[in-house]
């Protein structure tokens, strides 16, 4: 006979199902929560329609604000240096130094391009949780190179500072972030780096500004050292969720099948190629113009051929045009239309 604890917890048929139905729908908002949900290195990203590139620095944790004087490892990575869409994103995460093994032993993580999405996913979300292990002793940070500036950069004039290559925008972007947690207060001791180029010049480049830090600069970091791991996922869930986000929110990428957004994604080279105008190729901000990918599919559109003079001044023997007439006054309009000479 069933006592009255026991019938409370008795389910006719009907309520069973219910309770499974209501459960199953928990499950299902669940995973749309974990798909819909972005990070704060996104959504603080102020008029994101701007395409401008953007910083992001958690606060210093708990624990390292609470040991001071401990000695304090940072790991830095990045994610999207080849696609032809998007963001690339430069990744900073910093611990304890006693507190790194526990990054892979516990919690798994390492090289963010071994891991499945989800698993990226959940990691960072994870650092973003306040009353989680991680919160409490993992910072991290992140700068959204925009497709917008990496290409301004790389096509900035020769008749004035020249152009800016990737290589050195990465340098200065991974210098700048670490300077950034210094100024923090945060007793940095030890800096681990995934390299960009040679790794000994980068090494030695990177002692110069910061002579008093061990520095170690390596292939496959990610992979070596947990703290570049939490940089490494920090940088790749950044830049996808970013891309993400104006893949939903973009009207021209609404319902688009983009693929990765490398060149070698055949459903990237797809889009690129029935979405180029002959005129102004691509609405600006989300796509590197920089890229050969790009100039080569603006070659297949037909677009109008123009001649930069930064194509022409790398020719031998240029010369202005004022110089090769013998005339430093061709460029003058005369004084008696404007009262004074001028040049238009």
């Amino acid at each position: 006979m069933s006592t009255p604890e026991s019938a409370e917890m008795e389910l006719s048929p009907s309520q069973a199902e219910a309770v499974i139905e209501a459960a199953d729908r928990d499950v299902q908002e669940s995973a749309i929560d974990e798909i819909n949900w972005l990070p704060e290195s996104v959504t603080t990203i102020n008029e994101k329609f701007y395409f401008d590139s953007t910083t992001y620095h958690t606060a210093i944790p708990e624990e390292i604000e609470k040991h001071k004087d401990g000695r304090v490892i940072l790991g830095v990575d990045e994610a999207g240096r080849g696609p032809v869409l998007g963001p690339m994103v430069y990744g900073i995460a910093y611990c304890l130094e006693d507190y790194q093994e526990k990054l892979k032993k516990e919690y798994g993580f390492a090289d963010s391009k071994v891991l499945k999405e989800a698993v990226r996913t959940n990691l960072l979300q994870l650092l973003h949780d306040k009353n989680h292990d991680l919160y409490r002793n993992v910072g991290w940070a992140t700068r959204t190179m925009t497709a917008k500036d990496i290409s301004n950069g790389m096509l900035r004039s020769l008749s004035g500072p020249g152009p800016y290559n990737l290589n050195e925008q990465a340098h200065d972007t991974t210098i700048q972030l670490i300077k950034e947690v210094l100024a923090k207060g945060v007793n940095l001791k030890a800096i681990f780096v995934d390299t960009v180029g040679p790794p000994a010049s980068y090494q030695a480049k990177l002692k110069r500004f910061f002579p008093e830090i061990d520095i170690t600069v390596t292939k496959k970091a990610d992979s070596l050292f947990p703290i570049v791991s939490a940089a490494s996922v920090a940088a790749k869930v950044t830049r996808d969720k970013n891309l993400e986000y104006f893949h939903q929110n973009l009207d021209l990428l609404k319902g688009e099948v983009l693929g990765s957004g490398y060149p070698s994604d055949p459903n990237t080279s797809r889009w690129l190629n029935s979405h180029v105008d002959p005129v102004f190729g691509w609405p600006p901000g989300l796509l590197r113009f920089s890229w050969q990918t790009a100039k080569d599919s603006l070659e297949r559109a037909g677009a109008a051929k123009v001649t930069y003079e930064d194509a022409l001044m790398k020719n031998a023997g240029y010369k202005d045009i004022g110089d090769l007439m013998g005339n430093s006054k061709l460029g003058l309009i005369d004084a008696l239309f404007y009262g004074r000479d001028c040049v238009l």
